[in-house]
Parts: C-alpha cells; structure tokens; sequence
C-alpha cells in the first residue's frame, strides 16, 4: 500500500491546484477523485478570473482574489511550458453591465465601500455608455454603463483541470479515480482513507472534495457548512470575434462560442436545466447584445456551487487532528493559481497567508451583541 505525504480529496479544480503545487514542492502527493458520478462544479462553471465586487464586508478575500489574479500571470504560461496546455487565461480586464443608471449608482455606491474597505486596494472604474462601448462595440443602446477593472479576465476551466491533471502527472503526482473516500482515520502520525477500491495512507490529508466535505470534515474535527446553489449556461455556436473582454453573465471563448449564465437557484442537489431559467438568460443576453438574435444555441447545462453562508472560502487546519486541512470555495477558477501558489505551501509548512486567517468556519459562531 503506497504511503504518501499528502491526499487531497477531491480531483477538481480546488483539490489539483492545491496538489499540483505540493509536487511542485517535491512531496509524494496522491488525489483522491471519485469518478464522473460526482456533482463536477469544475466542469460546469463560468470560467471567469474574477476580482470585481469579491469581498465587501469580508476585504481579505478580496485581497486573495486579487493575489490570485496576479498569480495567474505565473501559473498559467507555467502549466504551457510543463505540459504543452493553453489553458486560454486572458486578462483584459471585465465589466459588469448596468442597464440603468440606478442600477450603475447602487454599483458604484457597493464598488466604493469595498475599495473603502480595502484601503483602496481594489480599484475599479465606472463607464457611461459611451465609453462602454469604446471597450465593447457590440454593446446594446439599452445598457446605461458598467464597472471595469482591470484585474479581471477569463479561462478555458477544462483546458485548466485537464492541466493541472498533467503537471500533477510530470511532478510526480499520482491521480487516483473512480472511489469515494468513505472515512478518513488516524492510523499513527498520520491518516487511513477508506476506499472501496482499497485504502490510503498520508501523512496529511487536504479535503477539497466540494459539497462532499460535508460529511468528512466532522470526521477530521472541522466543520463545512456547505450549501449547493445552481447555476445554469447555455452555449452558443461559433461565432466571429465578439467580445474582447469577459462581462459578469457573459464571456467569449477561445474557439468563438459565447457562454452566458450567471443564474442563481437553490434547489438542493439538483444539477439540471429548467426552461423558465435559460429563457430569462438568454433574454437578458439579448438585451445587452442585440446581434445575438441569429444565433444558435447548442447546449446547457446546469452545475452546482459550493456555496458558504456569506460566499467566502473556508480554509482551515484541524486543532483535534493534526495534518488534516480543509479547503471549500466557489470560485475554484479565480483561485486557482493562489490555491497552487500560496495555499499549498503553508499546507506543507509555510507561514500562513495573512489574508486567510479568518477564513475559518469559526466566523460563522460569532454572536452580534444585540442593540438596546
């Protein structure tokens, strides 16, 4: 039975960066993915590198976002050089589309208290219509404006997965499919995962297994109040060069198809389609892009979110269980060169990033004095 110095259980985005960046390191990593019967957020989501509107009320995740948008510039030539993937991150900068102007205020009024709150770290931009469209020529006359910043961008989150599966295989990394972790044990100094295709044992274990960490953090002494929220897409057939730069429920691809989505739907473990849901989404698309009227749609789909109560991440090191680590977040792709970058070296022994500190399921405890 091969002993490694860490598992990450979880084979999507969140688990293979934080396990590409332990082989990076040189340490025997195995990760741990049950197989295409698992709800698969990795394969289903948006693909933005988002920086803008992440973090009010909670201005160290914005920083983190921000570390990690900076750390794409790294990660992603990093992964083209190692495994001859593209991963197709581009950094133009995004908007999010106000249709009117109080909608284009209320942005404005939420934009300025973050980059209050961040001591004016997060900057960003508010365009009237005609500079928008100096950005985005497409752009409908029923659009007000939009906020830019120029942190953000896009890209390919399959070309990504398919990457970090491959870098994780050139440094060293063992990739095992198709078995749920069941339990999670201590056996001596470190852990005993069981599996129905046999067991595993580390040094240290890193839970990054989605809405599966419900279940195994209170095995570890942690906690992962997780809930799945919905979201659905639709996929549009290839089309001339559109959109330079990626919008909020909006983005163009490397190969020319248009990806819209951004809805929000609390249905439990439900990862399917409704009709009601794509029309809505497809009707606000047209209205910030009238030319879209011929264009075909090919696909949708419907994936689920790892959402916290307040939409932040958790990342925490166990008190009762030492060596055992718990990483939940929704936004996998944004993260995901900071996951690689930072998260994983204070996993393996590295101070902690001063921006996760209070990113432990602990905020959730904290009493708000009452008023008289």
């Amino acid at each position: 039975m091969a002993n490694y110095d860490f598992a990450v259980v979880g084979g999507g985005l969140v688990g293979s960066a934080i396990a590409y960046g332990l082989c990076s390191s040189g340490h025997r990593v195995a990760v741990l993915d049950e197989g295409d019967v698992a709800y698969r957020a990795s394969r289903g989501n948006f693909g933005l590198v988002w920086v803008q509107s992440k973090g009010l009320g909670m201005p160290n995740y914005s920083d983190w976002s921000q570390s990690s948008s900076r750390l794409w510039l790294e990660l992603a030539p990093e992964l083209k050089a190692l495994t001859g993937i593209d991963v197709q991150h581009r950094r133009p900068g995004g908007v999010h589309l106000c249709h009117t102007e109080q909608d284009w205020l209320a942005r404005r009024e939420t934009l300025n208290r973050l980059a209050g709150q961040t001591q004016g770290s997060f900057r960003f931009e508010m365009l009237d219509h005609q500079a928008l469209a100096a950005l985005v020529p497409a752009i409908g006359g029923d659009v007000f404006g939009a906020s830019w910043t120029e942190m953000d961008g896009h890209a390919n989150p399959l070309y990504l997965l398919r990457a970090l599966h491959a870098g994780i295989a050139h440094r060293g990394g063992h990739y095992l499919q198709g078995s749920a972790v069941r339990w999670v044990h201590r056996d001596g100094s470190g852990f005993r995962l069981k599996r129905d295709s046999g067991d595993v044992l580390c040094g240290s274990v890193i839970l990054a297994a989605g809405l599966g960490n419900r279940g195994l953090a209170e095995q570890v002494g942690l906690e992962a109040p997780l809930a799945p929220n919905r979201g659905e897409v639709l996929i549009t057939e290839r089309v001339a060069p559109l959109l330079e730069l990626p919008t909020t429920y909006l983005r163009q691809t490397g190969e020319g198809s248009l990806q819209i989505g951004d809805s929000h739907e609390d249905v439990g473990m439900n990862d399917g389609t409704r009709t009601a849901v794509l029309a809505d989404i497809a009707s606000r698309a047209l209205r910030a892009f009238p030319r879209l009227k011929d264009v075909r749609i090919v696909r949708s789909w419907g994936a689920l979110r790892v959402m916290t109560p307040d939409g932040c991440p958790i990342y925490q090191a166990s008190e009762t269980h030492p060596g055992a680590y718990l990483a939940c977040c929704h936004s996998g792709v944004t993260l995901a060169a900071v996951h690689a970058k930072r998260l994983a070296p204070w996993i393996s022994g590295s101070a902690c990033p001063e921006e996760i500190i209070p990113l432990t399921a602990e905020r959730f405890h904290v009493r708000v004095p009452e008023t008289a």
